[in-house]
């Protein structure tokens, strides 16, 4: 660790405790952030976190829909994100209006929202899911017409696991693109004691490819249950960090080494400390959007 960094996690270490803040981390945020962490965790782990939490403050390192859904829960705590402009590709290619068109055409069908997704589309939405219990969430509902929004290739894992028929809105994660069977069967020949573990948001013939299909919290548990030598790991690479860190005697080999999400790594112990410091960037949802964001949201949590 350099001199600069220690002077700044000391000083964010000192701002936390006079804020009374928590420090929420995503498993794919950069490797010196999961260091600063109280909790690091995938959508559904932060959201539990989130509302659990009896801090003063959230300081919310991940995506913009993160925080916003740390907000739904907590609309009486401040939520700060210290990169404003984190965003995600995937839940920009679903908007409310677009949703209620799709609803209409479908004669109102049940709507399950992957929690990658806007809070108004949240608002619109019957319940939300995570990649982690989006299996359980589609079990729980009555055998009526589904649509998965916004991530087809979640939605088509889970109409497979769960024999459900649904309808899938076209949506996707540039960065699970990356990954290629072909490079997941190329390192499995290489390394033969290996187990591959995906990502239900990458694409199908990459899911058929691997060992395992699993969130970034399921992968975790993976890992640390399996006797298997090592791991070829289909996500976003910032989760090798926590993996080595939690598993040292095992090996890590990511299958595409750019499988990484700009906006995840676009927050730094910098931002972090400004964020702290000045107390930006506050987020928030308009209220009437947030209540019904929630109902959504609750659901989820209860099942999980």
């Amino acid at each position: 660790m350099t001199t600069k960094n220690a002077d700044i996690i000391s000083e964010i270490t000192r701002l936390k405790k006079q804020r009374n803040a928590v420090i929420l981390v995503h498993n794919y945020q950069r490797s010196e952030v999961q260091d600063i962490a109280d909790f690091t965790g995938d959508s559904l782990e932060l959201s539990q976190k989130a509302a659990k939490t009896t801090a003063e403050v959230i300081v919310f390192c991940g995506v913009h829909f993160m925080a916003e859904t740390a907000y739904i829960i907590n609309p009486h705590r401040v939520v700060l994100m210290p990169e404003i402009e984190a965003g995600c590709p995937m839940a920009d290619m679903i908007t409310a209006e677009a949703l209620l068109a799709r609803k209409k055409e479908l004669k109102n069908p049940t709507v399950v929202c992957y929690v990658n997704s806007t809070a108004a589309v949240k608002a619109e939405s019957d319940i939300c899911c995570t990649s982690g219990n989006a299996i359980q969430v589609v079990n729980s509902l009555p055998d009526q017409e589904i649509l998965f929004v916004p991530d087809q290739y979640l939605g088509q894992w889970v109409a497979e696991k769960t024999g459900r028929k649904m309808q899938l809105w076209p949506g996707f994660c540039p960065t699970h693109m990356r990954i290629m069977p072909e490079d997941i069967l190329k390192l499995k020949n290489k390394h033969p004691g290996a187990l591959a573990l995906v990502h239900p948001e990458c694409r199908p013939d990459a899911k058929a490819a691997a060992d395992a299909v699993l969130s970034t919290g399921q992968m975790m548990r993976f890992v640390r249950e399996s006797k298997a030598p090592g791991f070829i790991i289909g996500t976003e690479t910032g989760i090798i960090h926590r993996l080595k860190i939690e598993n040292p005697s095992k090996f890590f080999l990511t299958v595409n080494d750019k499988a990484v999400c700009p906006n995840m790594k676009s927050t730094t112990l910098e931002k972090v400390l400004w964020s702290l410091q000045d107390m930006r960037h506050v987020i928030s949802v308009p209220e009437d959007i947030r209540v019904r964001a929630l109902s959504a949201v609750e659901r989820m949590l209860a099942i999980s």
